[in-house]
C-alpha cells in the first residue's frame, strides 16, 4: 500500500475536450501523479443526470480515457477507472441521503443554476453532490483538485462526513480542497471563458487545419496594437518575457501573431494526439487498463463498505 496521500477526482464524459480543460483541471493531474497516489474516475454515473443515450455514454466514457491517457497520464501511476465499476459509491451515496436535508442540498449550485433556468430537475441533478461526496469519502480521500469556483463540492463532502461520523462515530477522513492558485480562467476565441456553451473552443486533440480554423477566428481589437485576445491564448504556452518581446515586435501585425500562436499550438498538440492516437490503436490495452482500475478500485472501497455497513446497522454477509 502506498504512503503517498489520495488525490480523487472525476471526470464527465462530456464530448472533446478544449485547452481550457486541459490548462483548467487535465494539466494538474499529470503534474500531480508523482506526488500523490491519484484515482481519476470517468462519471458516468454522473453523467445520467443529462444524457440518456446508451451508446454515446459508451462512447464518451472511453473517449475520456483515450483523453487522458493521450495527454500523459501514467496508468503506474494514476489509477483510471469508470465509475460504475465501483457501483458501491451509489449504495453510500443513498446512505448520505438519509442523513441529509432536502433545504441544506437546495444551497448547492448546479440546483440552483438548474432552477434558476426553469429546468424540469430530475432527482439526479438534486442528489449530485452527495454522489459526489460518496466518490471522494469512500476512497478517504486526502485531497480533491478543484477550481476555486468548486469549493463548494468539497465543502458539502465534509459537511457529509462530519454528519456521519457524529451519527454513526469516527468513519470518514476529511478532505481538503486542492486549488491551483496560478490556474487561470482560459479565453475563448471571442473572448469570453472558453466553453463548448459558447462554440469559442480550441480543441485539445485538433488537427492542424483546426487549429489554423480556431485562430485565425479568434476575435481582435484594435486599439493597443496588441490583440488581447491573441495574447491571452498565447499566454499559455510561452513565458511572458518572450511572449512580450513577440508581440513588440509585431505590434498591430494581427496576422503575423495569429501565425505564430498557429506555430505554437501545433507544436503544443500535435505530440499529444499523436500519442493520443498510439492508445486509440491499442484497444485491448486501453481495455485492460480500464478494467483493472476497476477491480482494484472495488477491491479498496470494499472494505470501506464493510465498515460502512457494520456501523448503520446493515446485515453484510461477507
Amino acid at each position: 500500500m502506498s504512503d503517498k496521500k489520495i488525490l480523487v477526482s472525476g471526470v464527465k464524459p462530456t464530448g472533446r475536450p478544449h485547452i481550457g480543460n486541459y490548462f483548467g483541471a487535465m494539466k494538474q493531474f499529470v503534474d500531480l501523479q508523482n506526488e500523490y497516489d491519484a484515482r481519476i474516475f470517468v462519471a458516468n454515473l454522473h453523467a445520467l443526470t443529462s444524457l440518456q443515450n446508451k451508446e454515446e455514454l459508451e462512447k464518451n466514457s472511453r473517449e475520456v480515457i483515450l483523453d487522458y491517457l493521450g495527454i500523459g497520464l501514467d496508468s503506474e501511476k494514476t489509477t483510471l477507472y469508470l465509475q460504475s465499476d465501483v457501483p458501491h459509491v451509489a449504495e453510500l451515496a443513498w446512505i448520505f441521503g438519509c442523513l441529509t436535508t432536502m433545504p441544506y442540498l437546495m444551497r448547492a449550485h448546479a440546483f440552483k443554476d438548474s432552477e434558476a433556468k426553469n429546468k424540469e430537475i430530475n432527482a439526479g441533478v438534486f442528489n449530485y453532490p452527495l454522489l459526489m461526496a460518496a466518490d471522494i469519502l469512500i476512497h478517504d480521500a486526502d485531497v480533491v483538485p478543484v477550481g476555486k469556483d468548486q469549493k463548494q463540492h468539497v465543502e458539502i463532502t465534509r459537511d457529509t462526513a462530519l454528519k456521519f461520523n457524529n451519527a454513526f462515530g469516527e468513519t470518514f477522513k476529511l478532505p481538503k480542497e486542492l486549488i491551483i492558485e496560478n490556474m487561470q480562467t482560459v479565453l475563448g476565441t471571442d473572448g469570453q471563458k472558453m466553453s463548448k456553451s459558447y462554440n469559442n473552443v480550441i480543441s485539445l486533440f485538433a488537427t492542424d487545419e483546426e487549429i489554423e480554423k480556431a485562430v485565425m477566428s479568434i476575435i481582435t481589437d484594435s486599439e493597443s496594437g496588441v490583440p488581447t485576445n491573441v495574447y491571452a491564448v498565447h499566454s499559455l504556452l510561452r513565458d511572458k518575457k518572450s511572449l512580450d518581446a513577440l508581440y513588440e515586435d509585431k505590434k498591430g501585425k494581427y496576422k503575423e501573431l495569429k501565425e505564430e500562436l498557429i506555430k505554437d499550438l501545433k507544436a503544443f498538440i500535435g505530440p499529444m494526439r499523436e500519442r493520443r492516437k498510439e492508445w486509440e490503436n491499442k484497444p485491448e490495452e486501453v481495455e485492460r487498463i480500464i478494467k483493472e482500475g476497476g477491480m482494484k478500485m472495488r477491491k479498496i472501497v470494499h472494505e470501506k463498505m464493510v465498515e460502512v455497513r457494520k456501523k448503520v446497522g446493515l446485515i453484510h454477509h461477507e
